[in-house]
């Protein structure tokens, strides 16, 4: 016959902890172990005597829950996300060719959320990389950050990366296009990509090079890589501006907005209009036709408005987050697809050209271009851009 008491030992203690318990409660007569003590105070988890008072449970009453279902069924209610994966891999090495401002800041966030076991930053201007690898680590004493950086001039030190993110090369200045750097840049690119094919073959290279989708293109040549391995940081980036302009035209939180930019990284970028939405629903629920364009060209010049005020160099904290977005699809801690540019082989009916398009992303780089059932006139605006970004490697 059974006494009612019961023996805790570490077995239960383990299991509070499993179970995210830091209390334990012990009825009279129960007998906990030494063992047991021991473990729970090692652990942080409390033996409390018992019986302790029970809350009473939350009742709701009809019309409360006939309110609350009604507000989720309503156009002003938001599902919360699910793109947060809780079960990313961590790489074991990602390589920054830059380590100037878009470099920097997006080896700071990469090392922050320990997204590498080890980082290392490479740039041609002596001292420049080693010390800002320095300077992480140092950071490291405050964010108890696990991820070590090194750095220096060698692009041997990509040796055997994971991924490669490219930033190296001459910025905007004011009056200049994107186009305006292809001869300059082009052969950083190609410098950076003989040493990424014979010294990390396997890594996913993503390029922020301007002008993108061109150096893109060249990234491609100049390593012989799959389409899947090299990758243009340009869409993420461009719709992080779109659903900037769009919130702030509307009055909305940024979180309230979804929408995607694709094309070009230039003067034919293409807002998707018809595919992008404010708390669910459509933009001109929200804004009108005027304020729709006005957004749409702010997406556009984003880039540029910032050339424009800080006089020598172009944006940086934007774009690093943009890349480190790029990388979280990679490694699986973000869902669904995200645009970047990659070399089309008929999708959206364009082929042999990289452009701007929404893309399911995984371990091996690209796994799928996503193609979305557009509209004639914003089908179209790809198809242009497409054109003229042969032309410009024509040129």
């Amino acid at each position: 016959m059974s006494t009612g008491r019961r023996v805790i030992g570490a077995s239960e203690v383990s299991d509070a902890r499993a179970r995210q318990r830091n209390v334990i409660e012990v009825l009279p007569g129960d007998i906990v172990t030494a063992e047991a003590r021991d473990q729970a105070e090692r652990l942080g988890i409390k033996l409390v005597d018992g019986p302790l008072e029970r809350p009473e449970p939350v009742r709701t009453d009809g019309a409360t829950a006939a309110r609350r279902g009604l507000w989720r069924r309503s156009p002003r209610w938001v599902a919360p996300s699910n793109r947060i994966s809780h079960s990313p891999r961590r790489f074991t090495k990602i390589a920054f060719i830059g380590a100037g401002g878009v470099g920097m800041n997006a080896a700071h966030l990469c090392a922050n959320a320990e997204m590498a076991h080890e980082i290392v930053l490479i740039d041609i201007a002596p001292g420049v990389a080693a010390a800002n690898a320095l300077d992480l680590n140092h950071a490291s004493g405050v964010s108890r950050a696990r991820t070590r950086a090194s750095g220096g001039q060698s692009l041997a030190l990509v040796e055997g990366a994971d991924v490669v993110l490219v930033t190296a090369g001459r910025a905007r200045q004011p009056g200049m296009t994107r186009a305006d750097l292809i001869d300059v840049n082009r052969r950083v690119i190609h410098a950076a990509g003989a040493a990424i094919a014979t010294h990390a073959p396997n890594a996913i290279v993503v390029v922020v090079t301007n002008p993108l989708d061109e150096m893109t293109v060249e990234m491609l040549r100049a390593t012989g890589f799959p389409r899947n391995q090299v990758l243009g940081m340009a869409g993420t980036l461009d719709s992080s501006r779109f659903r900037n302009a769009l919130a702030m035209a509307a009055k909305v939180d940024t979180r309230d907005v979804e929408a995607i930019t694709l094309g070009s990284h230039g003067d034919e970028m293409a807002p998707i209009v018809s595919a992008s939405r404010i708390k669910g629903r459509p933009l001109d629920v929200f804004l009108s036709a005027e304020q729709i364009a006005d957004c749409v060209k702010d997406a556009i010049t984003g880039g540029g408005q910032v050339v424009a005020l800080k006089k020598t160099g172009s944006a940086v904290i934007a774009p690093a987050h943009a890349s480190v977005e790029v990388m979280d699809h990679l490694r699986g801690a973000r869902a669904g697809t995200v645009p970047v540019s990659v070399m089309l082989e008929g999708e959206y009916g364009i082929d042999g050209v990289v452009l701007g398009v929404p893309c399911h992303l995984g371990e091996t780089g690209l796994i799928k271009v996503q193609e979305l059932a557009l509209p004639d006139d914003e089908l179209a605006q790809l198809r242009t851009a497409a054109d003229a970004i042969r032309a410009r490697l024509a040129e």
